[in-house]
This record gives C-alpha cells, structure tokens and sequence, in this order.
C-alpha cells in the first residue's frame, strides 16, 4: 500500500447504551453487512472491525458491545471489551437515538469518555428515520448538554441521510497515515466468525427474551463435499434444558426455521450455496463460567 499526500486514516468506535443502532450504522457506512443486528440488548459480543474506503482516507470502524450494567461473568466481559477499545481509537462517538430521551445510562457513558482524553469525541443523534423534527431538535438539545463534543450529527443508518457529513467529519478528526487496508477490504474478521455471527442472529429474533443472551454458536466443521456443496456442522449452546426445547420447537420447527433463515444469510456472504447442520446443546450456567467463555471463545 503507497503513501498518499493529505491521506488521513484511523480509529473510531461507536459507544451507547444497548440497541441504539451502532452495527446498523457501521454495516450502512461500510456498504456491507459485517456486523449483525437485531431488535434484542447486546447482540454484538466482540471487537469488530469494519473498514470504510473513501478517496480522502480510510475509516476503521471498531463495533463494541452495547455499555450495560453486567449481572454476568459474561457482561463484565463484554464491558472490558468496550473500555480497551475505548483506550485504543482516535474517535469516539456517542450515539443516542432520536426515538428516546437522554437517560441516566447515557450520562453515565457519556461521563466515562473523560477517562479517555487521547480521543476525539463527537455526538451521533441516531434513528432519525423514526422522529419528528422537533424530537430530533429537542434530542440534539439534550445531547449537547452531555459534554464538550467535537460535532454532533443527526444521523439515520436505515435512509443514508447524513452518512456523508459523518464520513467527512469523522476524516477530519483522523491523523494522516498511509492506507491501513487493502482497498477491497472491509472487514478483519474471519469466514468462520461471520458464519457463526449469522446464525446466532437468525436465532435472535422470535425467541423468548430472556433466551438471546444464553445462547452461543461455535462451529464444529466446514468440509468441501463431492456435490459442490459445503458443509457447515454448528452448535448452538444453550444454559439449560428448557432452552434447548425452545430452540428446538415443536417437531424440530424453530430450529427448522433458524436454519433457513442463516443458510440464506451464509449463501449471501459466501456467494454459493451451502449445506448447513445445527444441533442444539447444554451448558450449564455458561455464562458465569470462565473456563466455558475460553471455551466458547468469549
């Protein structure tokens, strides 16, 4: 990769409480789904990173774990995950959706981002798409009153509108550098991780609410078949014996439809067709267990 004169690239990480659209609004600035989403609290368990290609520079988004109070070994974990990250990147950004009013959980967040004075700080109002002007300009009101922010950008992930303004914003603030990436790259993570990614999420939805955060994906095997399919083996992991029978369903259907529904997903990423096998299995209180999280690879 060759230097470029007046190129800037860097790191920046989305910050909020759960569910205020941080995944959606990287998949839509990188133009590409690498991070997956759902309605569901803490759907995003790890550090990924989406790359965004522009003329001006390069944008390497680092997607974290919604900020919450931890009641697990798992929590506390994926709070870690935010605060490295948080000691790492050179722009942080706030997100608050337009659709609620600024809460003790984001200024809380928005308090703990003085512990981190090496980056630069600016201020997302998200969902637009779901607000009227007027909640929108109250919410910008709110928000500002949070910190001293660099910016604060209006912004909707569902309709593009301002992603340009963020994109040129977020340039500004970075350091010149040479190209990080490859310019056809847009994400670090591997075939194997975003596979499992996508099953957990087709297991997110239409599931009973206490079930997303017991649930885990590993893969066993990916192996090439003689009918030019390839053959993917996972497992979804659950705590107890009761949510096993709920993933499963009446005769098999849940997991029927789980299967379907990442099939299609994984045939999109991969561009071909796949043959997938899902098995539900038990861990006891998975969650609460070091050596299960190694495991599991949380």
């Amino acid at each position: 990769m060759r230097e470029k004169e007046g190129f800037r690239a860097g790191f920046i990480t989305f910050v909020g409480r759960p569910n205020v659209g941080k995944s959606t609004l990287m998949n839509a600035l990188v133009g590409d789904k690498v991070a997956i989403t759902s309605s569901k609290p803490q759907t995003t368990r790890m550090a990924i990173r989406g790359i965004v290609h522009r003329d001006a520079g390069q944008i390497i988004i680092v997607d974290t774990p919604g900020v919450h109070r931890p009641r697990t070994l798992l929590g506390q974990r994926l709070n870690d995950v935010v605060s490295h990250t948080l000691g790492e990147v050179d722009v942080i950004a706030l997100c608050i959706p337009a659709t609620d009013k600024v809460g003790p959980g984001d200024k809380f967040i928005a308090e703990s981002l003085k512990e981190y004075p090496r980056a630069k700080k600016i201020a997302l109002v998200t969902k637009t798409d779901a607000a009227s002007g007027a909640t929108i300009a109250e919410r910008l009101m709110e928000v500002s009153e949070l910190g001293d922010f660099d910016t604060i950008i209006p912004v909707s992930a569902l309709t593009g509108t301002q992603l340009d303004v963020l994109v040129n914003e977020i340039l500004d603030l970075l350091p010149e550098s040479e190209p990080l990436y490859d310019s056809d790259e847009i994400s670090e993570q591997s075939s194997e991780t975003m596979i499992a990614e996508l099953i957990r999420e087709a297991t997110l939805e239409g599931v009973s609410d206490e079930l997303p955060h017991s649930i885990a994906v590993t893969i066993d095997e990916m192996v090439e078949r003689e009918d030019g399919l390839l053959h993917i083996f996972a497992n979804l992991w659950v705590e107890r014996d009761s949510q096993k029978g709920i993933m499963i369903g009446k005769k098999g259907a849940k997991l029927k439809e789980i299967g379907s529904e990442a099939r299609a997903g994984i045939e999109t990423l991969l561009g071909r067709r796949v043959f997938l096998a899902l098995h539900v299995k038990v861990s006891k209180e998975w969650q609460r267990d070091a050596k299960k999280l190694d495991k599991l690879g949380l």
